[in-house]
């Protein structure tokens, strides 16, 4: 691929990552918990855009695109999804909040399989969301040159993709990891975790809204 056609192809994909979005809130919300499963989040939405890559090279992104049915009930699980994140960490919190002290210290166990939710949260996120699928489903296949192993090409463009991404997830978990170290007050950490939750809630219905919109 010509040197050109990569710049332009990785300015896309800092504009995409810089764009404040469903998959930016989700890893935002578990930063706020420790950076540990802010990290997880986002390799979580970063292996979602490598399964975006795949399709790609395969060719079954061309049949999504084909089927604007399809691709309308994918909108919908999406929006669907981050609404159940938003409400069910919603709703978490306030038993939290709730429960005796003491009652919920989690052991090292707990501590690890922790770190799998965030992960999977992370990957559903960045698979049923509809602004990373319009990437790759309709600006990708232009950047892949004519003739070349469309796979390893689609893979190739998806891991450069996948490092801006990663690179601006890691200035976020950075960033808000190390002010919540300043901000461990209950009150305001659980209004963090409030705002969070209803943003992932609202953003969940918007998705869901324009996508029965768009069907009309």
């Amino acid at each position: 691929m010509a040197p050109a056609s990569l710049l332009a192809f990785a300015g896309l994909s800092a504009v995409l990552a810089l764009t404040p979005g469903p998959d930016t809130f989700l890893v935002l919300r578990h930063s706020l918990a420790n950076a540990r499963t802010g990290y997880a989040a986002a390799l979580g939405c970063i292996l979602g855009t490598v399964l975006w890559s795949a399709l790609v090279g395969l060719g079954v992104a061309a049949l999504l695109q084909q089927s604007a049915e399809i691709y309308h009930w994918l909108k919908v699980a999406g929006g669907l999804y981050l609404f159940y994140l938003g409400a069910s960490t919603f709703l978490k919190g306030r038993r939290t909040a709730g429960a005796a002290p003491g009652t919920g210290a989690p052991d090292r166990k707990a501590a690890a399989s922790g770190l799998r939710g965030p992960f999977a949260a992370g990957t559903l996120s960045s698979s049923l969301n509809p602004k990373v699928g319009l990437f790759f489903l309709a600006l990708m296949p232009q950047f892949i040159p004519a003739g070349s192993n469309t796979l390893l090409s689609a893979l190739g463009l998806g891991a450069i993709f996948g490092a801006i991404g990663m690179a601006y997830f890691v200035v976020l978990v950075t960033v808000a990891s190390k002010a919540m170290a300043w901000l461990k007050r209950p009150a305001v950490n659980e209004w963090l975790e409030r705002v969070s939750s209803g943003i992932l809630a609202a953003l969940g219905l918007g998705v869901v809204a324009s996508a029965f919109a768009e069907s009309r």
